[in-house]
């Protein structure tokens, strides 16, 4: 009986792609009414709808960096949004989408970000297509063993490391401070609730959690 009410939250999960295009459409959305409200205030439009957009995307992305980690210190409560890492992966990389096409069109207006830039950020974002492609079950398993863990290791904490030094590049005065800082405490955090549940998991043994050990 246990069993049925464990599996039945799973069978009862959307379609991935219903993921995909929500997380799209709602990036759009706030896109679109950012650069309306900037319009209004006299404030660089694309410029605010780059800052929506990007704290969007990382909220889908933080809840799967740290999905695991919470179900192992807090117990199945947290359960949910370890079963549905993949999907809210995807859906970073589908909020991404209209981020970096906010940045095409900064580029054609003739306003390119620094060369740096470029550099760091569209490493993070050559990581997220590649986890997204990587999550086809088909193109993962040809993949020799255990290289697949290896790239979403450095991969997610290569994301993770382009959010924290853009949050913190930005805190210079209180206005910025009140919009960034906390955004910067759960990029920070995130690493140290992995770091939390990896050593609670050596410590009590995994078979408490009811999973193996190889699939943390």
């Amino acid at each position: 009986m246990r069993l049925v009410v464990e599996l039945a939250p799973m069978q009862a999960r959307k379609p991935v792609w219903i993921w995909i295009v929500a997380a799209f459409c709602t990036a759009l959305a706030l896109a679109i009414g950012a650069m309306a409200v900037a319009h209004l205030v006299r404030y660089g439009r694309i410029g605010l709808a780059l800052e929506v957009t990007a704290r969007f995307a990382f909220l889908l992305f933080w809840l799967a960096y740290v999905g695991g980690a919470l179900t192992s210190l807090f117990g199945d409560a947290f359960l949910p949004l370890k079963s549905c890492a993949r999907e809210l992966g995807l859906s970073f990389a589908a909020a991404i989408a209209v981020h970096l096409g906010l940045v095409a069109t900064l580029c054609l207006a003739g306003y390119p970000p620094p060369f740096g830039t470029f550099v760091i950020f569209g490493s993070a974002a050559g990581c997220t297509y590649l986890l997204a492609l990587l999550s086809v079950r088909r193109l993962r398993d040809a993949l020799p063993v255990n290289v697949w863990p290896l790239i979403r290791f450095v991969a997610m904490n290569y994301i993770l490391f382009a959010f924290i030094l853009d949050f913190r590049r930005q805190t210079h005065g209180l206005v910025d401070v009140v919009k960034y800082l906390p955004f910067l405490a759960l990029a920070i955090c995130a690493p140290i609730l992995r770091l939390a549940a990896w050593a609670k998991i050596a410590l009590v043994g995994p078979a408490k959690f009811g999973f193996p050990r190889e699939s943390q």
